[in-house]
C-alpha cells in the first residue's frame, strides 16, 4: 500500500473585465499619522508602562524597543511639553514639526517659552492670555 499526500489548491483567475463595466477600486487607505504624534503616544504608552511596574526604568524600555537608552530619552522628554502642545501633537489639528525641530521646545524648561517656541515653530496656542497654561 502507497502512502498518498493529497492536497487542494485552488486557483483564482483575475476576473476580466467585462466591457461598460467600471473597475472596482480598493478603499482609500486610511490618512497618514504624522510619526511625531506616534512618538507622543508612544512616550504616554511607555509612563503608563513605568507607573504600573511592567518595566522597571528606561533602560528595561530601550531593551525591548531594541534602541539605546537615549532614543528612549528623546522620545520620553516629549512628555516635558506643555499639555497643550501634547494635545496638538496627537490630535494633529495645526502644522506639525518633525522631531528635530521640536527638541529646542523640549530643552526649554518653562512652559511660556515653550508656547512662544512652539508658535514661532507654526503651532498655535489656544491659552496665550493665560499664564498658568
Amino acid at each position: 500500500m502507497k502512502d498518498r499526500c493529497e492536497d487542494e489548491i485552488s486557483l483564482k483567475w483575475p476576473a476580466r473585465q467585462a466591457a461598460g463595466r467600471p473597475k472596482k477600486t480598493a478603499a482609500p487607505a486610511p490618512p497618514r499619522i504624522p510619526r511625531i504624534t506616534r512618538l507622543m503616544a508612544l512616550a504616554i504608552k511607555f509612563q503608563d508602562m513605568i507607573d504600573r511596574g511592567e518595566v522597571k526604568d528606561y533602560a528595561d524600555l530601550a531593551r525591548l524597543g531594541f534602541v539605546t537608552r537615549a532614543r528612549v530619552t528623546q522620545i520620553m522628554n516629549l512628555l516635558n511639553l506643555h499639555p497643550d502642545i501634547q494635545e496638538q501633537l496627537l490630535c494633529a489639528r495645526s502644522a506639525i514639526p518633525n522631531e528635530r525641530s521640536l527638541r529646542s521646545v523640549v530643552a526649554e524648561v518653562e512652559w511660556r517659552a515653550q508656547r512662544h517656541l512652539w508658535s514661532r515653530l507654526g503651532g498655535s496656542t489656544p491659552h496665550a492670555g493665560n499664564p498658568a497654561h
